[in-house]
């Protein structure tokens, strides 16, 4: 029998992914539900394909939705934040796709995680702004949490199949080694960053993303986010990650161990194999992506990072360590900071100082419940924006 899949976010890259891999097993699964935020026609376009049984278009009003069901009469189009949480906690439902950028996948993925779904999570920001909330929760409703990030899902697949059971210490592992690309900048000087251009920024050399990821990864704090999230996931702290510059995109990640072994996951830059993989777990499935060609492949380079030029890292490690909201506040403000950056209102490295002042101004507080978590993030908000008019 098919699983039933909520899709949130369907219209990104992720969403798109996913439905690629989705359609070649239709004998494994199910589209039950698909989200949008204001996307209406890429929305109705993939219901008219898929006919999943709900779709939620976050940003619209009533006014719209009649001649948009008209559109889809075998799919019941529902509206507003709060359908989201209904389809990603619907008793039909197996698996949740979490893969809304930024904050606003935070409460339906948690939603999720309190209905004890499978949830592949490919939004980082839940476990950036709420990490102990989120893994509580998962542990509490028996969720089962599995990393889509290429990143993240390469670590799992180097690790030991029991390893939540145990501490990496005791599984013999010296450090976890996140790779990154560096973005389209890593050569570039500091001076030449402060001439850098959206259009420019959104050129990744090695993978397809939409805006917002790609501005992260150009300035590290893709990676830092990261870095955050794997904390989470694999109960870690910075000191036993290492950010590794891989400029090739070939090694995912890798894992070192004790007696000298490096575990490491290869493959193509292409988000459906860890798609792939995180759908079937523990088995596999065809991803439609083609092999490695290791004759023309070339050599695999390897570099440390950069946090002069690139201080967004070092600003996600420390709001790590610094714990309570300040990783909710990191998150927030390199938002507000990303999106001010493509709409031209301040320039590439001003976005690791805007993150940074907003660090440095708003007091930090406990993270245990949603409420102040996203009260925090909306106060950060407002300081973000107060920086970035100053600028």
């Amino acid at each position: 029998m098919p699983q039933n899949i909520t899709l949130l976010g369907a219209t990104g890259s992720i969403g798109h992914s996913t439905l690629q891999v989705i359609a070649k097993h239709p004998q494994n699964y199910r589209i039950f539900a698909l989200s949008a935020y204001r996307q209406a026609d890429k929305l109705i376009a993939l219901c008219q394909q898929y006919r999943p049984q709900y779709a939620v278009l976050v940003a619209a009003d009533a006014s719209q939705r009649q001649a948009l069901q008209a559109q889809i009469p075998e799919t019941q189009l529902l509206i507003g934040e709060q359908a989201l949480v209904e389809i990603a906690q619907a008793p039909e439902v197996d698996t949740v796709m979490a893969a809304i950028v930024g904050a606003a996948g935070l409460v339906p993925t948690l939603a999720a995680a309190q209905a004890g779904k499978r949830v592949l999570l490919a939004n980082k920001e839940a476990l950036v702004m709420a990490g102990e909330l989120f893994m509580h929760t998962c542990q509490q409703h028996q969720a089962q949490l599995l990393p889509i990030d290429s990143e993240h899902n390469a670590i799992f697949q180097c690790l030991p199949p029991n390893y939540q059971a145990h501490t990496l210490q005791d599984l013999g592992i010296e450090k976890i080694l996140l790779t990154a690309s560096g973005g389209p900048f890593r050569t570039y000087s500091a001076q030449a960053l402060l001439e850098v251009t959206p259009e420019q920024a959104l050129a990744h050399p090695n993978w397809s993303m939409g805006p917002k990821i790609s501005i992260d990864s150009a300035t590290l704090m893709n990676k830092g986010l990261e870095l955050i999230e794997a904390c989470w996931l694999f109960t870690t702290t910075p000191e036993y990650i290492q950010v590794v510059i891989h400029p090739q995109s070939v090694i995912h990640s890798m894992v070192a161990y004790r007696d000298g072994s490096v575990l490491a996951q290869l493959g193509q830059a292409d988000m459906r194999t860890p798609i792939a993989h995180a759908l079937a777990w523990p088995k596999r499935i065809d991803a439609g992506v083609k092999a490695l060609d290791w004759w023309q492949m070339g050599a695999l380079e390897f570099a440390a990072p950069d946090t002069e030029r690139f201080p967004c890292l070092a600003l996600a490690q420390a709001a790590f360590q610094a714990g309570g909201c300040h990783p909710a506040h990191l998150n927030a403000a390199n938002e507000e900071a990303v999106s001010a950056f493509l709409q031209g209102q301040i320039g590439f490295t001003q976005i690791a100082q805007t993150v940074d002042a907003v660090l440095q101004q708003i007091p930090n507080t406990g993270a245990h419940t949603l409420e102040t978590i996203l009260a925090q993030d909306q106060q950060a908000r407002r300081y973000a924006r107060q920086v970035i008019a100053k600028w």
